[in-house]
């Protein structure tokens, strides 16, 4: 049995999907409170599955979540939980520090328990997947290194502080107990299923609705792109071969501004689904700039690559091209997203 906490959200749903298309016989707890964020019909095409399960539990809730840990007896925990977007956490970042901070720990407590009560090659196997992100590690400069594993963390938000908080934690349950932990940091995803207050799917919807397309001060800020298929196949790397104790980088080698994202965006909408007259370009405008908006992250990616060799296989453009095909079949989902329609 595999635990996957946020399993209806945006990557874990396309893990879930992911991993139970490989044909394995193994059964998968979804364990997710179904925030606004979080979409049970991004799971229909798997829900008659009978390696599929799900509970709606919020991992803060510590009495649920060691009776799962107990009825279950899950080998491993893929947690995906958490509260991710930015512009929230610096309008409310209470919520932020309960799920982030408070779940994980409640979780890392339900987990250590299970595991100190296995015995032989099943306490052996067990394993704790953290997924983090690289926004812990702070910004960059036009021409700093990218970051990797020993980068010193330096959070410049409040999403970005309960993450390095979290992480930390998990760091703290290895070194204090011995809990088999491992810890990845992601590089922005993009793909099926993305929540459409996020840039991509955000101006991919606007577009469509022949609304403003909205870009944060100059455009300029920089990420690293990775694909949400390619992010999954490195977690299932990770879950399978990674070292306990170890953290490991994830990230696409797609350095991009936001302005070129949105011009990649534009470009293959106006070949798959034109307007009448005119660029789908002609729809931008630059607004103020959230505070303290981080200029540039990159993530040195050779760890993963060495260690385990993994190496994304999706480029940018083919990426964005398959990401606006699939919102272009799913006319519908955004829309039902935004309005909480999930019922």
């Amino acid at each position: 049995m595999l635990f996957v906490t946020g399993g209806s959200g945006f990557v874990g749903s396309n893990f879930i999907i992911d991993y139970l298309a490989l044909g394995r016989d193994e059964r998968l707890l979804n364990i997710d409170k179904l925030t606004y964020a979080g979409n049970p019909h991004n799971l229909d095409s798997v829900a008659n599955d009978p390696r599929y399960l799900f509970s709606r539990t919020d991992i803060c809730d510590a009495e649920t979540m060691e009776s799962l840990f107990d009825h279950h007896r899950p080998r491993a925990v893929v947690h995906l939980a958490a509260e991710s977007h930015v512009d929230r956490s610096i309008a409310s970042p209470t919520e932020f520090i309960r799920t982030n901070v408070h779940g994980t720990l409640t979780l890392l407590e339900a987990a250590r328990r299970h595991w100190q009560r296995l015995q032989g090659e099943a306490r052996d196997s067990f394993r704790f997947l953290h997924v983090s992100t690289d926004e812990v590690y702070g910004t960059l400069g036009p021409q700093d290194a990218p970051f990797n594993e020993a980068t010193p963390y330096a959070p410049n938000n409040p999403y970005s502080a309960s993450k390095a908080a979290s992480d930390h934690l998990v760091r703290a349950f290895h070194h204090t107990y011995g809990l088999p932990v491992l810890t990845t940091h992601c590089s922005n995803n993009y793909g099926p299923y993305h929540f459409p207050e996020k840039l991509i799917p955000l101006v991919i919807s606007n577009a469509l609705e022949g609304k403003l397309l909205p870009l944060y001060g100059d455009g300029m800020q920089v990420r690293d792109w990775l694909y949400a298929g390619d992010h999954c196949s490195a977690l299932r790397e990770v879950l399978a071969r990674g070292v306990p104790g170890e953290t490991y980088n994830i990230g696409g080698w797609n350095e991009q501004s936001n302005l070129g994202v949105v011009h990649a965006l534009c470009d293959a909408l106006d070949e798959l689904k034109p307007k009448f007259t005119g660029s789908y370009r002609e729809q931008i405008v630059f607004v103020q700039d959230r505070p303290g908006h981080d200029r540039r992250y990159a993530i040195d990616a050779r760890k993963i690559e060495r260690e385990l060799g993994w190496r994304p296989a999706e480029d940018f453009a083919g990426g964005i091209r398959k990401t606006v095909e699939w919102y272009l079949a799913n006319p519908h989902w955004a829309g039902k997203a935004l309005d909480g329609g999930w019922s």
